[in-house]
């Protein structure tokens, strides 16, 4: 982790949790899920013309070469992509993890339909935009906005490829000039798998810079450093080093910062950092109670109701199923806190879906429980359990559904806390968690098991619970 690559993180967070952030993919993305590039594409297409695709830089003009000596025919060139962009692979992990951060805004060159698969396999509403007429259409409920500048590969015959397609863009593609040019000024794009040679944003890029001048938005784009390639001479590589310092320098002209990194895996290391670090700074809460323990039930809904407050004073998002007899005093608390400052929304920092209790089949009311289950634990990056009881053949039992949530959690990568000293199933789990303390914080310096430790205690003063409680947060969001 560079200071360049921690700096580029922090701002990319922010603008992610400000909803200003959009992506723009470009093939390298698609080439690292099984797709070819443009080399790929057109090797036998320039070796048909007498050239070699990988000495060519232009590879528009080698599709344009291609259809002027076909008289103007690109059967071939419309067949090309069907046969290698047809079959679709699964998306990468790129794919994924850019799928389940909450960004609304993707564009893309690419011809395939690899982004849309990972959103909607993300449980996301993909809304497609491919033609001008699209443009005018939105998809109800749309969660996720592709927007693919040079066509979809279900319409290969429309497909911007060959230098005719480029040069008439602008009176072919206008709008979609337009919205990409408004999304530039108003939105942090992070360019992925991108090379900037493509004409058509470098056209975009101009306008807005010659607009804008001094004032235009901040952009970022992750690119591997330039590596010595096998045949290369040192001299060779040193004018490539040379070449891409230049480039991206260039790409400043346009307020596109370049992030480097060493390695093609770590683009990837770099986006599970940044979902990591967005996620951390949601804490899903579990927990039931028909039973308070020697807590007493108006002590614990004092204590959950400042918890709440106090995480939405600090920025936190909470995510919560809204636990019988617990629920209450946590939404409380958190709206009292959102409601007491200017600029917070409930919807940024709560999100509250109380369970669906009257299902009366019992096995669609398991799996409807375990969808639910999962969509409320993907949302954060912490989990904290509290209590966890129910009422069961006249008397008290531990609460399997805050087990089912803890197992839900361990699989997704969270950080687990359960407040030992809150008793039932809160107490097991705690036991089970410091049992195997570096199983669950592999990475701890004694930090956190000591706040851990203090969690386990019995407390007869619930507030004193507070500070290690919060500070323990604190130092897990920020690893």
């Amino acid at each position: 982790m560079t200071p360049e690559i921690e700096a580029f993180v922090t701002r990319f967070l922010r603008e992610l949790r400000e909803d200003n952030a959009a992506i723009f993919v470009g093939a390298g993305l698609s080439r690292a899920a099984g797709f070819v590039d443009w080399v790929g594409l057109l090797s036998h297409v320039a070796q048909e013309l007498g050239l070699n695709a990988a000495k060519e830089r232009d590879l528009v003009a080698v599709s344009q070469y291609h259809l002027n000596a076909n008289m103007g025919n690109r059967h071939h060139l419309n067949q090309l992509l069907i046969d290698e962009f047809s079959d679709l692979p699964e998306p990468s992990e790129n794919h994924e993890i850019l799928a389940r951060l909450p960004i609304r805004t993707y564009w893309t060159t690419n011809y395939d339909r690899l982004m849309e698969k990972a959103l909607e396999a993300a449980r996301k509403r993909v809304d497609t935009k491919y033609t001008n007429d699209q443009l005018a259409t939105t998809r109800r409920g749309r969660d996720a906005v592709v927007y693919k500048m040079h066509g979809d590969i279900e319409h290969p015959t429309s497909a911007v490829l060959t230098k005719d397609d480029y040069e008439k863009y602008h009176l072919t593609h206008g709008p979609f000039i337009t919205a990409l040019s408004g999304h530039l000024v108003d939105t942090t794009f992070l360019f992925l798998g991108f090379s900037f040679t493509d004409p058509n944003l470098d056209y975009v890029l101009s306008r807005i810079r010659t607009t804008y001048r001094e004032h235009q938005r901040q952009h970022y784009s992750l690119m591997k450093r330039r590596s010595r390639l096998a045949a290369e001479t040192a001299e060779e590589f040193e004018y490539a080093k040379q070449k891409q310092i230049l480039e991206t320098q260039d790409l400043r002209r346009f307020n596109i910062n370049t992030v480097f990194v060493d390695d093609y895996a770590d683009v990837t290391n770099v986006l599970r950092l940044i979902e990591n670090r967005f996620r951390r700074r949601t804490v899903f809460i579990s927990g039931s109670a028909t039973d308070y323990g020697p807590w007493g039930r108006q002590a614990t809904e004092e204590f959950l109701s400042g918890f709440a407050s106090a995480m939405v004073d600090k920025d936190y998002r909470i995510s919560s199923g809204f636990g019988l007899g617990l629920g209450g005093a946590i939404v409380n608390g958190a709206v009292q806190q959102i409601y007491s400052t200017k600029g917070r929304s409930i919807d940024e920092q709560l999100f509250i879906r109380p369970f669906p209790l009257g299902i009366k089949d019992l096995g669609e009311r398991q799996r409807t429980f375990e969808r639910y289950r999962d969509e409320l634990v993907t949302q954060a990056g912490i989990a904290i359990f509290i209590m966890g009881n129910k009422a069961e053949a006249g008397g008290i039992v531990n609460a399997d559904g805050v087990r089912s949530e803890f197992e839900i959690a361990k699989q997704k990568g969270l950080y687990l806390v359960p407040i030992g000293s809150s008793g039932f199933m809160a107490r097991e789990l705690w036991d089970e968690v410091m049992a195997a303390f570096a199983t669950y914080f592999p990475k701890d310096d004694g930090t956190v098991r000591t706040l851990m430790n203090a969690l386990g205690k019995p407390a007869t003063q619930l507030m004193d619970l507070m500070e290690p409680l919060l500070a323990l947060l604190n130092h897990l969001a920020k690893e």
